[in-house]
């Protein structure tokens, strides 16, 4: 690759994607241009936010020489499937160098970069600090110590921590981020937004599907599920500041 190439691509991560045969819809170009810290992608299953996820990681990985990417989802098959897109795209890239190392889950670059991959425990990530990159993916169900556990990795380094899910009901650190969190910049993304899930197979799986599944799922919607013995505007309407806890806190 041409030095002139590689720096366009380097300050250009819409003409990356491109490099790798990704066309990014509008919501996606606008994500590639951002250089916000703190992301939310509250996006419909199959609307591509996977695949932009992995072009941002490899993208930090190559052009920021010595970055730890890591890559968190709720169980190691989630982690191992968002780093096979990573790891594809990298394939794309015939005139990058090879990696130093290529294992299921991590890939260790010629210029110091890390891209590791781990299932979402609070136990996988402890012994990692510094990251330059953190992407969780399925965010609404990792649980919310590693949510805890993450965020301090980037008190040194300055990173990006960049969260990616469908809502899974009005409960977790996703959800009271999305609603309650500053400092984010959001995307929400229904699936009637995404060119590439036709009209019909919406409205078939509307007819399939409980009414909460599909506002869920497809809609970007948190709506309460269906094993919430309480719902989360009944608890929150029957919290007053006014009224003293009954236990204090030595209980």
């Amino acid at each position: 690759m041409q030095l002139s190439e590689d720096l366009r691509l380097a300050l250009d991560r819409v003409a990356f994607a491109g490099k790798l045969g990704v066309v990014p819809d509008p919501w996606q170009r606008d994500l590639l241009r951002s250089d916000s810290d703190r992301v939310l992608l509250n996006c419909s299953r199959q609307s591509g936010k996977s695949t932009i996820s992995a072009v941002i990681a490899l993208h930090r990985a190559l052009y920021r020489p010595g970055s730890l990417v890591l890559c968190l989802a709720p169980a190691e098959r989630q982690s191992k499937e968002l780093f096979s897109k990573i790891a594809a795209f990298y394939r794309t890239l015939h005139d990058a160098p090879p990696p130093d190392s290529d294992r299921k889950l991590g890939m260790h670059l010629s210029n110091g970069s890390r891209i590791e991959a781990l299932p979402g425990t609070e136990k996988t990530v402890r012994g990692f600090s510094g990251a330059s990159l953190l992407v969780v993916d399925e965010a609404s169900r990792v649980d919310d110590g590693l949510y805890h556990a993450v965020r301090p990795m980037l008190a040194v380094s300055g990173g990006r921590l960049v969260m990616l899910s469908t809502p899974f009901g009005k409960r977790g650190a996703f959800f009271e981020e999305w609603t309650n969190g500053v400092g984010w910049e959001r995307y929400e993304v229904p699936a009637s937004a995404c060119p590439r899930i036709p009209p019909a197979f919406l409205e078939e799986e509307r007819r399939a599907l409980p009414e909460w599944v599909y506002r869920q799922e497809y809609g970007c919607e948190f709506v309460e599920t269906d094993d919430q013995v309480f719902g989360y505007d009944l608890v929150a309407a029957s919290i007053s500041a006014e009224i003293e806890p009954m236990f204090g806190e030595e209980f």
